[in-house]
């Protein structure tokens, strides 16, 4: 069990016995947040697809014997409606997402459907709901019209991703502010979207995501093929959105007035290349791995993006916990444990615990 601080007190005494729909939980920061969620003290329902990966940290974990598990399409509106209308959620984070750009490009219809249309679905069955008092959509970092500036993108920037994946985000939050205004301005709902940046931690399984990537390589003793070294992400460790969507559900449904939109990202200094992130994980794994510049032609993606995280600082009194050094450590030590056959939701709540407590 995590030992209480004052933020996990906070978080214990509002979730106790909460009722919390949590979509896309078999996936990477899903599964991450159900366990957060039932430690919480929440009484979790997950609502998604089988897990995107194999292996999975939903599966690696053994979370489906923890949580009550629903798999189901979010593009399956009845399905939906028939969960929301069994579980009688309070509190609902929306993460069902087609997450990654390159899939984006080859599956453009379905990334749509599932990003776009999946929000609409999750919108109406909360809609037709009598329970529900908070609503957070996640979205991204990428949902802002990059312009490839040195400055950060504010909130107040406009929306239009470029690819397929981040269009779709872009027009996910369009949906919210839209069911926000026109159903929800005078009813009892909070609703917040969060755009986060990229995150990294320990069982991430994913294609086409560099720490994974790295990983893979790492393990079969091989370089890491690095395919555009110099492009700028905002890298964060996969428990800093959690813990700071698990604070915007909870401080709106107390007071509507904290309901709105939020970057959540690291601080400049953790922004850095991918080259200099591949650095960091070649130091903290050892054993003398390196990696290699290796452009393969592939799809257009931004080459340099910050968040501006100055609102969420200022509303919320928030700071990251871990700079990217940090997080790359804490990736390496799950996985290591992971490849040692490791218990590993006893990692997962070690690692949830020094979190709390740094």
């Amino acid at each position: 069990m995590v030992v209480k601080n004052d933020n996990w007190k906070e978080f214990c005494e509002f979730y106790e016995g909460k009722r919390v729909l949590l979509t896309g939980h078999t996936g990477f920061k899903g599964a991450w947040l159900s366990r957060m969620l039932y430690l919480a003290g929440a009484k979790v329902t997950g609502y998604s697809k089988t897990p995107p990966t194999d292996p999975s940290l939903f599966e690696v974990a053994g979370l489906s014997h923890r949580m009550d598990s629903v798999i189901g399409d979010i593009r399956d509106l009845e399905h939906l409606k028939q969960t929301f209308e069994k579980v009688k959620p309070e509190i609902v984070f929306h993460l069902a997402a087609q997450p990654i750009v390159r899939e984006s490009y080859q599956n453009p219809v379905y990334t749509y459907e599932t990003n776009v249309m999946g929000t609409v679905h999750v919108l109406e069955c909360i809609r037709q709901s009598n329970t529900v008092k908070s609503f957070l959509n996640v979205t991204t970092d990428k949902v802002y019209e990059n312009k490839e500036w040195e400055y950060g993108y504010r909130e107040c920037d406009p929306l239009d991703g470029y690819d397929p994946y981040s269009n779709s985000k872009s027009c996910s939050e369009l949906v919210t502010h839209s069911y926000a205004k026109s159903f929800f301005a005078v009813e009892s709902v909070a609703i917040s979207t969060s755009r986060a940046g990229n995150v990294i931690g320990g069982g991430d399984f994913a294609n086409d995501r560099i720490i994974p990537d790295c990983i893979r390589a790492a393990v079969k003793k091989q370089d890491i093929i690095l395919r555009n070294p110099h492009s700028t992400r905002p890298f964060q460790h996969v428990l800093e959105p959690l813990a700071v969507y698990m604070l915007i559900a909870m401080k709106q449904d107390k007071d509507r007035s904290y309901q709105g939109y939020y970057n959540v990202g690291p601080d400049d200094k953790d922004c850095v290349t991918a080259g200099e992130l591949a650095d960091l994980f070649c130091q903290a794994w050892g054993q003398g791995i390196q990696w290699v510049n290796q452009y393969d032609g592939g799809p257009h993606e931004a080459n340099f993006l910050k968040l501006d995280c100055s609102k969420i600082k200022k509303v919320f009194d928030w700071n990251p916990r871990y700079g990217v050094k940090e997080a790359l450590e804490k990736t390496v030590e799950w996985t290591k444990a992971y490849l040692d056959g490791n218990d590993m939701i006893k990692i997962m709540d070690h690692q949830i615990n020094e979190f709390f407590n740094q």
